[in-house]
């Protein structure tokens, strides 16, 4: 099984599916489940992880850092910011303290987690100063809006690697105009809970049936239509080996025309701009 990768800048290349890992590390009974998850999902070629120093506290970084144990240079790891220590003072010091719980030298992608109270240009300085140390590979943000996208381009040109946003079937308000703006500038689209929040979307008709077309779950063709037009990497959270399994085998998904259009059907396709929507 191989999985398609995507150029990230840098010649850096990373798999368009990774493993997302919001709710990890909240349970010492789960934990042992989680990091095996996790080394699965590398052994398939997700090796783009996605934490934050806001899951769990950092027991979501704990966790990574033990299923990284041993394979640190295999994988790509991405952690998150809060926007209260997005200052100049303060994001060296949560940078440090998510080092310590991923128990590594260096955060392959930095992102600031919302838009916060800080100077986007104080923000920026201050990853660009944590790369220049090599603490961190790259920086970018989450939960950006394009008028948000539009004022960190004036701030940091062209520094800025990735957009980390809601996106799936349910929510696919960035097609209309933040999406557009980022694949015009090459900014990838990373896209969190693809397989949406509380079971919603994995009961719907069209993705059930198609799934069924296909031979495959409504799951796995959600993350197929998430990655359909490029630009986009999928990190949807995993926390049991089969699920990982699954996971992986939706990069081999190949929607047709009748199963997209279906999809909008019953997902209409947004015709105006729409508030960005967040977990």
């Amino acid at each position: 099984m191989t999985i398609p990768r995507i150029d990230f800048g840098g010649g850096r290349m990373v798999p368009v599916i990774g493993q997302g890992t919001w709710y990890m590390g909240e349970s010492r009974a789960t934990a042992a489940a989680e990091v095996a998850a996790l080394r699965a999902g590398i052994e398939l070629g997700m090796t783009l992880i996605d934490t934050a120093e806001m899951y769990a506290d950092g027991g979501a970084e704990e966790i990574v850092g033990q299923a990284i144990a041993g394979r640190r240079d295999e994988v790509f790891v991405v952690s998150k910011v809060y926007p209260h220590n997005a200052s100049a003072r303060g994001i060296p010091q949560a940078c440090a303290r998510s080092l310590k719980r991923l128990a590594t030298d260096r955060i392959d992608l930095y992102l600031l987690h919302w838009p916060g109270s800080y100077p986007l240009a104080e923000t920026v300085e201050a990853f660009e100063r944590l790369r220049e140390a090599g603490h961190i590979g790259a920086w970018g943000v989450s939960n950006f809006d394009t008028d948000d996208m539009e004022e960190l381009s004036e701030v940091a040109s062209e520094r800025c690697t990735t957009n980390q946003v809601l996106y799936n079937p349910e929510e696919r308000g960035i097609e209309f105009d933040l999406l557009p703006w980022c694949r015009a500038r090459d900014i990838p689209i990373m896209a969190y809970s693809p397989l949406g929040q509380a079971g919603r979307l994995l009961r719907s008709p069209a993705l059930t049936e198609i799934g069924r077309r296909h031979g495959v779950t409504a799951a796995q063709v959600s993350l197929a239509w998430s990655l359909r037009n490029g630009g986009v990497i999928a990190i949807p959270k995993a926390a049991s080996v089969a699920h990982v399994r699954q996971n992986a085998a939706a990069a081999q998904v190949r929607l047709t025309s009748e199963d997209l259009a279906a999809i909008d059907m019953e997902f209409l396709p947004p015709r105006r701009k729409q508030r960005l929507a967040m977990l």
